[in-house]
């Protein structure tokens, strides 16, 4: 019987070691799991606080741009302005109907030829401002691609 109460005693202690073992098992993977998680929560706040650092910036090249093509539109309207002021002067002070259908033309197509000028060099400024606003964007959207496939291997 001292055989069946040693086996009885180890018994217990060996069920024990097992069960801590076990836990200690399961402990381990939780932790492992905490620290990924938490691993990835980090990266996603590093990841959506660029994000938002890239709209920031997008909106200040936008608003930049934006200025800056107002005060070019509103130059070339001063500028239109004081041509057409200038040959309606010289209209006034023709002497023949021939003069003033010359002047007329001259003026048309000065006129015609610098708003041709001036809305090709608009536009150009456009597609230059649309590149650099959704440049910031752009780079984010690679970055966030790449951690998705990072994560997804």
């Amino acid at each position: 019987m001292a055989t069946a109460a040693s086996t009885a005693s180890t018994s217990p202690k060996a069920a024990a070691d097992k069960v801590q073992a076990l836990f200690g098992d399961f402990n381990e993977r939780a932790k492992t799991a905490f620290e990924k998680s938490a691993k990835l929560g980090e990266e996603l706040t590093d990841l959506t606080k660029g994000n938002i650092e890239a709209i920031v910036a997008s909106a200040r090249v936008a608003a930049k741009g934006a200025e800056t093509l107002t005060q070019e539109a509103a130059d070339y309207s001063k500028k239109s302005f004081e041509n057409a002021t200038g040959a309606l002067k010289s209209f006034a002070a023709v002497k023949s109907p021939t003069e003033l259908f010359q002047l007329q033309s001259e003026f048309a197509k000065t006129s015609f030829d610098s708003a041709v000028a001036e809305a090709s060099k608009f536009s150009e400024a456009w597609m230059k401002l649309a590149g650099d606003v959704f440049q910031p964007l752009s780079s984010r959207y690679a970055v966030a691609a790449e951690k998705l496939k990072a994560s997804a291997l």
